[in-house]
Order: structure tokens, then sequence, then C-alpha cells
């Protein structure tokens, strides 16, 4: 198997969802190679065992590869669905009156339950109701103690268990289901790279994962998905509680009008970017790759046009966890990333000196002229040695076209380094002595081709003057002799 860590690959990172259609090790193993950055576990769908089981998969790709793929655990979230129909399927046409009832059986085709208790409760007059992800719409007509009676807008077909979406409705169900908990518990006990918070709506449920996260010890990152119009309204919030972001697409194209998704996408990276936080953008993004060799048109610019405005990662859903052709949907998502990336080579990026809560002021300032240098100067590598990722976290939203590579002794570090754009992970033994890690830098790339004699690398790193900073910045030039090789 060929191993990953080129200096050629694409700076943007590439989400994959494990389902049916990829879960086998040689085909994870092959989405790697091909450039997949991060596995997505779809909580959703599926129960610890089964999660066990893919993350042992996970666990024995990592070592066939030689290369620390992060995990995201993604929570499914108070998802309210329709419970089990009288008939199924069933039509619907324009004008057809459907009406919600209390409880878990319906004693006709027309009536509909649901999972969530307080539906009825909360619903009022002239609110809409969206089945389906917005495929079929309805609007409250009559509102009484045990049922609300819906005449239908959109014609369609409506099965058990689809998906429930009520724009415009306020409701009082947590963010946090008790199984989402459960799995919040096991994803920390099992050292999950990443957790996927679904519906938030305000700073405070990102706040209550956090809290449950720190009293395991859990280093996971929180990912919040704005999926709700409560999380654009507070979205400001949000990111600062956040460790990072994803843009779900499919809910949020059917709590808002589908027309101000774009709008509010290049919105949500734009608030991301000023706070440097990760955006992940899901949802879509080949879809018909499902069943196709290639994307259309309009799916590839879909991709570039993310990567443009500053997102950090594409994610794909269904095409790699149920689709026909996983191997070559990433391989052609890392391709149009590759082309799109040299647009940002040669269009001036945004490097100004942005200061994180997460690294002292002397590091924020020595990584970004680490930059500056390894431009002047032409180098083939800028490397950043880092404990926690922090270090990585704050070049990766400089947005620098110069290769990078992110070094720690911390199996840990290097998957979260998977999330940071233009962020290569590899794991070096020794992060105290500059000298042995330019040494074992030096002898990494030229075994792979990657340094040549002359080459010249700029390092970030500490000298240990200054507690918990990485002050020292130096240029090494590959030597013509190496005794490292």
């Amino acid at each position: 198997m060929t191993t990953r860590n080129t200096l050629s690959e694409a700076r943007t990172k590439i989400i994959a969802t494990v389902g049916p259609a990829c879960e086998d090790e040689a085909i994870l193993a092959e989405l790697v190679i091909h450039g997949v950055d991060i596995f997505r576990i779809n909580a959703a769908h599926g129960t610890q065992t089964d999660f066990a089981r893919l993350l042992a998969k996970i666990e024995r790709v990592r070592e066939v590869t030689d290369f620390q793929v992060g995990v995201l655990l993604d929570l499914a979230g108070p998802k309210i669905r329709l419970g089990k129909l009288f008939q199924e399927p069933l039509e619907v046409d324009v004008g057809t009156v459907v009406t919600f009832i209390r409880g878990d059986v319906s004693s006709s085709p027309f009536e509909l339950t649901s999972n969530y208790t307080k539906l009825i409760d909360e619903l009022s007059v002239g609110d809409l109701v969206m089945l389906a992800d917005g495929m079929i719409s309805m609007e409250v007509v009559e509102k009484k103690k045990d049922f609300a009676r819906c005449l239908v807008s959109v014609t369609g077909t409506i099965r058990s268990k689809q998906g429930i979406n009520l724009p415009g409705t306020s409701l009082s169900v947590s963010s946090m289901r008790p199984e989402d908990v459960d799995n919040a518990m096991w994803a920390a006990k099992n050292q999950i790279d990443f957790i996927g918070l679904s519906f938030v709506r305000s700073a405070q449920d990102v706040s209550s994962l956090k809290n449950l996260l720190a009293s395991l010890d859990s280093q996971a990152l929180v990912i919040a998905k704005i999926e709700k119009r409560e999380a654009l309204e507070n979205l400001e919030a949000i990111v600062d509680a956040a460790d990072g972001v994803m843009v779900a697409r499919g809910d949020l194209g059917v709590e808002i009008d589908v027309a101000e998704t774009p709008v509010a996408q290049k919105r949500i990276i734009q608030v991301c970017r000023e706070k440097l936080k990760p955006v992940i953008v899901a949802t879509q993004m080949l879809e018909s790759m499902h069943h196709n060799r290639r994307p259309t048109r309009a799916e590839a610019s879909d991709v570039a046009n993310a990567i443009l405005d500053g997102a950090d990662a594409c994610m794909l859903s269904g095409e790699t966890a149920i689709g026909d052709f996983p191997v070559i949907t990433v391989d052609t998502m890392n391709r149009i990333m590759l082309s799109t990336e040299k647009m940002l080579k040669t269009t001036p990026q945004d490097v100004k000196t942005r200061f994180s809560s997460r690294v002292h002021p002397v590091t924020s300032a020595v990584t970004h002229n680490a930059a500056n240098i390894a431009e002047a100067i032409d180098a083939k590598l800028v490397v950043v040695a880092s404990r926690t990722g922090g270090t990585a976290w704050v070049k990766a939203k400089q947005r620098n076209y110069i290769p990078t590579l992110g070094v720690s002794d911390s199996d840990h570090t290097l998957r979260r380094m998977c999330l940071f754009w233009g962020i290569m992970p590899h794991k070096v033994t020794n992060l105290e002595n500059p000298e042995s890690l330019f040494d074992e830098v030096t002898k990494w790339g030229i075994e792979r081709g990657m340094l040549s004699p002359g080459d010249r690398v700029v390092y970030v790193t500490g000298t240990g003057v200054l507690n918990n900073t990485h002050n020292l910045l130096v240029v090494h030039e590959v030597p013509k002799i190496s005794h490292s090789v």
C-alpha cells in the first residue's frame, strides 16, 4: 500500500462518511491514500457496538497507511421524525389535508404521528411543516388540543420515519437527547477527535457539551452544526463557543429559504475566518456521484467556491457511505481542490497577524513571520512543532500556500491537525531538541523525495526559555551530504 504525506496533496481537508459502501478496511485505506483526512461516523445510523467496530477498522487503517486519520462522531441530535404510517407510502397532492395526532398509532392513512411528543403543543396555525428534507410542504390550518390539521402545498410521497422540519417554529427540545449524551460519553472514553453537535441554537448548547467532555477529561474538539435559523441569529456567539463549525446545508436549506442558503454559507465561513475557527462545508457537495463516476459541473463549482470562500474542509456524506463509487468520489474531490487551490497561490491572501486565545501572542507573531520568511527565501517547506495543535491551528488560518508540516509526538494532536487547512500531520520522536528535529524531518523528506540537498526549510519551535511559547524561528538548509540518510 502506498503511504500518504506528499507535498502535492490538497490543502483543503476531506471528510468522508463511513457506511456500507466503504466500511471494508481495504476501501477505507484507499480513501485515506486518495485524500481523506477525517472519517465521519454518523451516530444517527447505528449503535455504540457499530461505532466501536468502525473505530477498530480505522485504527488498523492508520497503521496500514502510516497516516493518523481523524475521526468525527456526529451526534444525531433531536431530529424530529414521522412515526409509522397507517398506509405505506402515502401519496399527497396539493390541497390534501393531513392531521398530526398525539400518540404512536394512526387509525387512518391521513393521520400522522411523530417521535416528538410536544409537537402538537408547539405548533400554531400558520406554521410551515416540511417533510423529507423539504420535498413536501404543508401549512397548519387548524389547531386543537390533540391534533393539528395541515394543508399540503407541495405534492409528494410521505414515508414512515421521514424527517420533519419546522422552519420558524420555536421548539423547547434540548439540543442533546439522553442518547446523545451517552454517545458523547462513549466518544470521550474512546478518544474520538471531533464531536459534531447537531441542531445548535445557542452558545449554551455548545458549552453544555464542552462541559460534559471536560468532566470526562476529553480533548475532543466540538464542531457546532449550523442548521437552524436560531443558529444564524446567534452565529457569532456560537462560533466563539465552538472549536469549529459545520455548514450543514441539508437541514439549513429547509429551515431557511433555499435562496438564502448560499449567502448564509458565505457569512458562516467569513465569521469563522475572522474568529480563527475551522469551518466545514457539508451536504450534497458531489451528490450525483452516488451513482455516477463524474460530478455535474455545478457540483464541481460548488466545491471550488467553498474553497475560494475559505472553507477548511469539505464533507462527503452519502457519496461515500452508500454511493457506488466512494474512492472515485474522494479522488474527484481532491482533484477539484488541487485545481482550485492554484488560484489561491496567485491571489493575495489575508495574512494579517491575528491572535488566538489558544496560543501565546509570541507564538502567533513568530508563526506569522515564519510564513513571510518562507515566501521571501522560496523555502520548500514550513515545519511547525506542536504539542497540542494550537500553533498549527494559527498557521492554518494564515492561508499561506507554502507546504506546511505539522509535527508532534502525540497521535491525538496529529489527528486534530487533520482538520487544519494546509497542515500535513507527521509524527516525530523528539520535539525538545531542535537539532534532532531538523535531522528527523530532513531524513523523512529525502526518503520520500520531498526534499533535496540545498532546499530551505523554515522551522517554528521553542527554546524553553519562555514557557508555553514557540519563540524559535530557524531557517535550515538541507545539507549537500546529510549524515541523516
